[in-house]
């Protein structure tokens, strides 16, 4: 299932259910670059230390971002050994651009060559993308947001603001105080974003959200100056939910590490980079520190291409002690005998 951010509000419950009785999730993670074109003494290396790659790789991370994150969760069948049903959904990501956060990241062309081969659509990552941010990110817009002083970077195209706040306008001019109309068809964090927009544009209207629609009512400038003063149970509510909207599937992030679940991947060290800068904090400079972090966020971590060349080496030792043990028994003449395997 292909996940945008208009589904991702609504799947959101479901998707803590399922994680919470999954027995492992599986993860793959898509960028709009892997390597940055480095000079050469940083360019990665087969020779390179641990610490070595780690800090190359440091800064491509910093300098692209995460596409798309492909998420299964597995769940043993009860009464059957070794079946699990799975859940899988395809999140399509976008930086946050929410008040004072705006994002910069590069594209590499053989990245959105390889994921335009496999039919990756690129609409539903820039019009749709779910936001997400880490933590040091949710501290500066969390600030802004509950001391007020910020400013909406409406999702709504002008087109659409500009009809929104005409219409409204045209009713006012005919209403009288206390009337009341409703603009179907706004749901969800739209439904706040329309809010905030016309009660910054028009002093003498209040504004509440109905199930399909938001409501906005004709009122007097004291009146207004009353409800904005005496309603801060409201505004601490919609100030929440306006940040859970930002931090977007840096929600199911924390559901993640807060489950604990065994986290399984391919080859998925830069998918733990990214993981580690997009939603937790930027990576540390020492190598050391970020396998501590990674560690604590994921304490099960299991890489299914470090698992198969661990099988594979071990059948290859087995090969080799039985292949050893047959030539034993066999009369070569004192002709020398050598086994490749």
């Amino acid at each position: 299932m292909d996940v945008g951010a208009e589904e991702f509000e609504q799947l959101l419950p479901l998707l803590q259910e399922l994680v919470l009785r999954a027995d492992f999730v599986g993860l793959d993670i898509e960028f709009t670059g892997l390597r940055s074109t480095l000079s050469r003494p940083q360019q990665i290396s087969l020779f390179d230390l641990p610490s070595e790659w780690y800090l190359k790789s440091r800064q491509s991370v910093q300098q692209f971002t995460i596409c798309q994150i492909g998420l299964s969760v597995f769940s043993r069948v009860k009464g059957e050994s070794n079946k699990y049903v799975s859940h899988s959904c395809n999140f399509f990501l976008f930086p946050t651009t929410f008040g004072i956060l705006d994002s910069e990241f590069s594209f590499q062309a053989s990245s959105v060559q390889f994921l335009n081969q496999y039919g990756f659509d690129y609409n539903k990552f820039l019009k749709n993308g779910i936001p997400y941010m880490n933590e040091e990110q949710e501290r500066k817009i969390k600030h802004s947001i509950l001391c007020g002083n910020w400013r909406v970077r409406s999702s709504l195209d002008k087109d659409q603001i500009k009809m929104v706040i005409d219409r409204v306008t045209r009713w006012l001019a005919l209403a009288e105080e206390g009337d009341w109309m409703t603009l179907p068809g706004i749901t969800g964090f739209q439904a706040f974003e329309v809010q905030l927009v016309l009660q910054q544009a028009l002093p003498n209207i209040w504004t509440v959200p109905k199930d399909q629609g938001v409501t906005v009512k004709k009122v007097s400038k004291q009146h207004r100056w009353y409800l904005e003063n005496t309603s801060c149970e409201r505004e601490r509510c919609w100030k929440e939910k306006i940040l859970l909207y930002a931090k977007g599937l840096s929600v199911l992030f924390q559901m993640l590490v807060k489950a604990q679940k065994p986290l399984v991947g391919h080859n998925m060290l830069m998918d733990l980079l990214h993981l580690h800068e997009k939603f937790f904090r930027h990576l540390p400079e020492s190598y050391d520190q970020f396998k501590l972090n990674i560690h604590h966020l994921f304490p099960i971590l299991i890489d299914t291409k470090n698992v198969t060349k661990d099988i594979w080496k071990k059948l290859l030792r087995k090969c080799h002690l039985c292949l050893t043990l047959r030539a034993s028994h066999l009369d070569f003449s004192g002709a020398q005998v050598i086994l490749v395997c």
